[in-house]
């Protein structure tokens, strides 16, 4: 299987993430578990079920972080420079259209996050954006249409 590219910050956020669901949420699922289990009839125990459900997706994401953390190529960006950008670049853009500013960092797939300016570097814009420098113009494709955004600054932090 492939690596998958990942920040430090990112890798040590998901196994965070893993920690918390082994050591504290499985056992508080195990517990609920075994007090909707004394209740009687497991037919009709919604709290049973619900409790279930609840240890099957924590399970399951545990296996997804398994893997995720496994396949884990750990990249320090600060270590990383030039002009073009690359995984783990910081650049700033201006939408040619509305003008509006924006700042992204190129991260890997599973620590993207938009809300705090992180963009899958699989995502449609960190794909138009890799290879190219400060002053290009990119085109990205949109559902509502091409966007065409200038690329402003570049950074490696």
């Amino acid at each position: 299987m492939d690596k998958i590219p990942m920040t430090p910050s990112g890798h040590k956020t998901l196994s965070e993430e893993y920690r918390r669901r082994t050591a504290e949420d499985r056992p508080k699922i195990i517990a609920d578990i075994s007090e909707a289990r004394a209740h009687g009839d497991l037919s009709e125990n919604a709290e049973y079920h619900a409790a279930k459900e609840q240890q099957s997706l924590n399970e399951g994401r545990i296996k997804e972080l398994e893997s995720l953390l496994a396949l884990a190529e750990i990249i320090d960006v600060s270590k990383i420079s030039g002009p073009t950008i690359k995984f783990g670049a910081t650049v700033k853009l201006i939408d040619e259209d509305t003008e509006a500013e924006k700042s992204y960092q190129i991260v890997g797939d599973a620590e993207a996050d938009l809300s705090k300016g992180r963009i899958s570097i699989s995502s449609p814009i960190a794909r138009a954006m890799i290879g190219k420098e400060k002053g290009d113009s990119v085109e990205v494709a949109a559902p509502g249409g091409a966007k065409t955004y200038e690329i402003l600054d570049v950074k490696f932090v």
